[in-house]
């Protein structure tokens, strides 16, 4: 009988000492940085006193039209005994589950260990609630949580997350997505004059008029925008996987004279074998992934060549210690990693430490939630945003907003 053991037989090593093990390895770059500045600053021990979740509803009034859009979020607050507090957040998907989960099963978890490994905290979450490798409410979870142990990590050793996980620039681009599925024609050229105005270069609308079976309609809005933006500046379409393949093709085809940056995620599901067919047949770059819950489905784009830019996005895909796997993943693979899913000031840490980062979103929904429930966070200035030196994410909660629109 052939061996079922997978090669570990007399290593000394279980499954689960190699997950452990791969797991480290693979962020041992990332870690080297945080763990050299913790032991030049001589840093102390700093343990979790407590961990909380809440749920609020943002209203975000969106210009050109009539009411106001609602953006949900979950916030993390975790609480130390040195006196640091870290600030995390996910958004809305299965929102009541992932407050759940983290109060009652993360919480008492957590409490009493270092804040400051967040390699090994972000292991033992995955062995003890996640063997079987499953993602959603978990990964949202586990997302936010990592964010605000990482906020913790920069307060305490006085540095910017983004340095700490690599330091790669300080200086990221940045697109606006503005093209929303609520505006007709006339409002989307409305919209996007105003960001031309303001000096911004790179932009993204959202595509799949009709659940995508109006492909004529999707493609006089992008002729229409590509008109009202000239022929230089970027601008990218997401079908937030709405389209089959047929008319993922059919647009795709359509608005190649365009000089489309990329189109994110068309097919139902991220499926990565038509992704990757679809790649194939037409000239427009490619791009997925802001919802994936691991790195080991950026792996299945990445081994399938679905993709030409993959998207982690932090707040979903696992935090800041998956996000830089990811990030090293699609780096072995020679692919830019860009930020898709909004929530620009979590995610242009990541776009800022690794190499291979590309772009920020900066969603005006997600955007402006931001701007609400943070006092003065990073903005975008002409097509660039610069991260700060501030410690930490550099985020300061504003309390009264994030207690006027909490969901009891």
């Amino acid at each position: 009988m052939g061996r079922t053991d997978g090669g570990l037989a007399g290593s000394g090593l279980t499954r689960r000492g190699l997950l452990e093990s791969a797991g480290i390895a693979g962020a041992a770059m990332m870690m080297h940085t945080a763990a050299a500045a913790a032991q030049a600053a001589g840093a102390a021990d700093v343990k979790i006193t407590s961990v909380k979740a809440t749920i609020h509803n943002v209203p975000v009034k969106v210009p050109l039209l009539d009411k106001q859009m609602v953006q949900q979020i979950v916030f993390v607050e975790i609480a130390t005994d040195a006196g640091v507090t870290g600030y995390g957040l996910t958004g809305d998907l299965q929102a009541s589950g992932v407050r759940e989960f983290i109060n009652q099963q993360l919480a008492p978890f957590l409490k009493g260990k270092s804040a400051l490994d967040t390699e090994a905290r972000w292991q033992e979450m995955f062995l003890t609630f996640n063997p079987r490798y499953q993602t959603g409410a978990f990964s949202s979870a586990v997302s936010a949580v990592d964010i605000a142990l990482w906020d913790i990590k920069g307060k305490h050793l006085n540095m910017p997350v983004w340095r700490l996980l690599g330091g790669a620039k300080q200086i990221v681009p940045a697109y606006i997505t503005f093209g929303l599925l609520q505006f007709d024609r006339d409002q989307l050229v409305g919209f996007v004059r105003r960001f031309l105005a303001d000096g911004q270069d790179k932009f993204k609308m959202v595509v799949a008029i009709d659940n995508g079976e109006n492909i004529a309609e999707d493609a006089a809005r992008v002729s229409a925008v590509r008109d009202a933006i000239g022929p230089n500046r970027d601008l990218s379409i997401d079908g937030n996987y709405l389209f089959s393949m047929n008319r993922a093709l059919q647009l795709a085809k359509r608005v190649e004279p365009y000089n489309i940056t990329w189109f994110e995620e068309p097919i139902y599901g991220n499926d990565a074998r038509l992704l990757s067919q679809l790649r194939q047949r037409c000239s427009v770059p490619i791009s997925a992934g802001q919802n994936e819950g691991s790195r080991y489905r950026h792996l299945e784009l990445l081994q399938h060549a679905s993709i030409d830019i993959l998207q982690p996005n932090v707040c979903y895909v696992g935090g800041y210690t998956e996000g830089m796997k990811v990030a090293a993943l699609a780096q072995s693979y020679n692919i830019l990693i860009a930020d898709g899913g909004g929530w620009p000031h979590h995610n242009m840490h990541l776009q800022a430490a690794a190499s291979n980062g590309w772009r920020v979103e900066f969603h005006y929904i997600m955007w402006q939630t931001g701007n609400i429930i943070y006092r003065n966070p990073p903005q975008p200035v002409k097509g660039n945003v610069t991260l700060t030196e501030d410690p930490g994410l550099g985020l300061e909660p504003n309390r009264e907003a994030l207690q006027e629109y909490l969901v009891s």
